[in-house]
């Protein structure tokens, strides 16, 4: 009458688990990257910003979770989104190392708070 449903191993549930914090770290990253920009966010079109969540998921993939927490995504530029997006695509692409790429990303985002921190000190 009623089908069984399939048990669910440990490792269904983390990867389940593991997609879910993902999907929402990346979410929270886009929304505070669409108020930085403001009506430049309407410049991307849907594939590019596709493309952004999806580099963004990699980043939070490879990233430790203390640094992505201060990873600042809502003091990027437009320009620093296009820098990421083409790291996107040199990541599709398999042109270049994976982790380079993941690195350079990260720089890019990280490479705000540095500034951020030197100019504090003027």
């Amino acid at each position: 009458m009623y089908e069984r449903r399939r048990e669910l191993s440990d490792e269904d549930i983390g990867i389940r688990a593991f997609k879910i914090r993902r999907a929402k770290a990346v979410e929270h990253a886009i929304e505070r990257i669409r108020r930085s920009l403001g009506d430049g966010w309407q410049h991307l079109n849907p594939e590019e910003v596709e493309e952004l969540e999806w580099i963004l998921g990699e980043l939070w993939a490879y990233i430790a979770r203390d640094d992505w927490d201060e990873l600042r995504f809502s003091r990027l530029s437009m320009q620093e989104v296009i820098r990421i997006l083409m790291y996107g695509s040199q990541l599709r692409r398999d042109a270049r190392n994976s982790i380079d790429i993941l690195r350079d990303v990260a720089a890019v985002v990280r490479d705000l708070g540095e500034r951020d921190s030197v100019e504090g000190l003027d």
